[in-house]
């Protein structure tokens, strides 16, 4: 077995086994599918097969138990790595003035200090490597299809447009083409966006277009479909690759800016935009599906064109070239998975789509991932589930708790009705329980005031019934039933001090303050006046009045 480069994650591993036992694809084709190099992928089978592991077990095993298997003795007579070369970049910076191998190299190497433990090609290697990679310049495979085995997708650079109806704004959207590689049978939709969502509806669309499931699929490296776009070791976005798995069908993305990976959807998306984009320039959509009908239409009319140099067309290529070695369909159709990682929080639940979902509470500060489709809302740890739930469209910030997450003494929490609670209260002392009634007669869900009556309860362990009994009359004398108050009497030692009565209303507070006597007798004296000064004075105010509103000035004696 050839020493192998670098460890590789055990997710990889797992599609390496499933790729060889169930998708039957050769190494070659596991390799390009999996990012890696042929040797590392006999490397891998053969550890596989010397442990014993065939796919049937590893299927059903944990990522942990499958690295345990092939791991042994990890580390041994492996190879260091060593930091990868960018022919291209080195290939471009050559065909400047006065730049040298020597120097390129040099730069190669203060680069490679940011990715160690990886080391960089010494000066000789460098040259030989770059030697041999320039040697294939210039060279054209000519790809030979098989039947069944490819379908290439892609989008259209010019983009077909919708209308809204009522504003009249313009908006393009994207063109989705796929075509398969033996037939040229085409499939086109036009969608909103490139979106993982968008992108992964396409593709599902397009197999049941198809009505069954060729080998592999060769998307470019969008983002929709390699989460991390590399020219060695792209990584498949995790959606995507559910989503490959669900079908049983091998997804090998093309290199970056190399459009001969996949000439057939080039050459494909060129023919959709001269026989289905160019049909429909004259024509106003005001809905997608408008233009999707439209495009289907169409669509039909390309696929039963006849060849110009073979006989029969795209159609009846497809019907007997592709379709008889395509697998078929599985019975369920795919459902759009969303997956996300979170930390369980204190309160053993993850927050998703502002929602929480439980999971078992010994999880608490793990790090899990979050699976969410339409429907359902599955929870991971170390790649096995640990929990499942209906995906909640309630209100933002509800929760959905199975009972079997929580801890016992959660569990017998939250199982008490309020009138166990406040009857534990009155075993503390009167006082208490009258306490716990107010505390759940203002709160809008009497389950919410649970903490705040244990916790009162609680203080009898440090301070005694009789203390905390006192503590709360106080707290609803003065008309403030919290915890906090009731602890803050206990600690300053108020709940001794006898609570002092509120002078009666009416009552002198001093003897220098004037009561209700003195106004009395103002008034009495003001009614007294002379009626000829009062209606002076009122004369004064209403013209006053008058006078700055504009108006003329009428004495209140003339009105009576």
């Amino acid at each position: 077995m050839g020493a192998m480069s670098e460890r590789l994650s055990m997710r990889k591993v797992r599609e390496i086994l499933r790729l060889k036992f169930e998708c039957k694809r050769s190494r070659a084709e596991i390799a390009a599918a999996a990012c890696v190099g042929e040797s590392t992928v006999s490397g891998y089978l053969a550890r596989a097969e010397k442990a014993g592991l065939t796919w049937e077990v590893a299927r059903e095993m944990t990522e942990a138990e499958i690295e345990s298997r092939l791991f042994r003795d990890v580390g041994r007579n492996e190879p260091p790595a060593r930091v990868p070369i960018d022919f291209s970049w080195v290939h471009r910076e050559l065909s400047k003035p006065c730049v040298t191998l020597q120097t390129l190299w040099l730069e190669y190497r203060e680069a490679s200090a940011a990715q160690a433990p990886l080391r960089p090609y010494e000066y000789s290697r460098f040259c030989d490597l770059y030697a041999g990679w320039k040697k294939k310049l210039g060279v054209v495979l000519r790809q030979v299809h098989r039947a069944g085995e490819k379908v290439f997708i892609d989008y259209s650079g010019r983009k077909p447009h919708i209308v809204d109806r009522t504003t009249g704004e313009v908006t393009e959207v994207e063109l989705f083409v796929a075509v398969l590689g033996a037939s040229n049978y085409t499939y086109a939709e036009a969608t909103r966006s490139q979106k993982l969502a968008d992108f992964v509806g396409s593709t599902v669309r397009m197999l049941e277009y198809f009505g069954g499931v060729p080998e592999v699929i060769v998307p470019d490296q969008l983002r929709s479909a390699v989460s991390g776009p590399d020219r060695y070791e792209p990584d498949i976005n995790p959606t995507y690759l559910e989503m490959a798995r669900h079908y049983g069908v091998t997804v090998i993305p093309a290199r970056p800016r190399k459009p001969r990976d996949k000439a057939k959807v080039e050459g494909g998306v060129l023919i959709a935009q001269r026989w289905i984009l160019a049909s429909l320039r004259h024509r106003t959509f005001f809905s997608l599906a408008e233009l999707n009908e439209a495009i289907a239409s169409l669509l039909e009319r390309l696929n039963a064109r006849p060849f110009q140099r073979l006989d029969g067309c795209r159609r009846t290529a497809f019907e007997t070239i592709d379709k008889p070695v395509m697998r078929p369909l599985p019975a369920r159709r795919y459902e759009l998975a969303d997956w996300k990682h979170a930390k369980v929080n204190i309160d053993y639940c993850v927050c998703y789509d502002d929602r929480l979902y439980s999971v078992p509470y010994t999880l608490v500060g793990a790090r899990v991932e979050i699976r969410a489709t339409a429907s359902v809302v599955e929870l991971f740890h170390d790649s096995v589930r640990v929990a499942s739930h209906a995906r909640s469209y309630g209100r933002k910030g509800s929760a959905v708790i199975v009972d079997e997450h929580r801890p016992r003494a959660h569990r017998d929490y939250g199982k008490w009705p309020p009138e166990r609670v406040v009857a534990w209260a009155e075993t503390i002392g009167p006082n208490v329980g009258e306490l716990a009634r107010a505390v759940m007669r203002h709160r809008t869900h009497p389950e919410t005031g649970y903490r705040t009556c244990l916790g009162v309860i609680r203080l009898a362990d440090k301070y005694g019934r009789d203390r905390v009994d006192a503590a709360c009359a106080r707290a609803l004398r003065i008309g403030s039933p919290t915890a906090k108050s009731v602890t803050a009497t206990l600690r300053n030692g108020l709940d001794r001090v006898p609570l002092v009565e509120p002078p009666p209303r009416g009552a002198l507070a001093h003897e220098n303050i004037r009561g209700a006597e003195y106004f009395d007798k103002e008034e009495r004296s003001d009614l007294g006046r002379d009626d000829s000064e009062a209606g002076r004075d009122e004369a004064e105010r209403d013209g006053g009045d008058a006078e700055r509103e504009g108006g003329c000035a009428v004495s209140g004696a003339a009105l009576h």
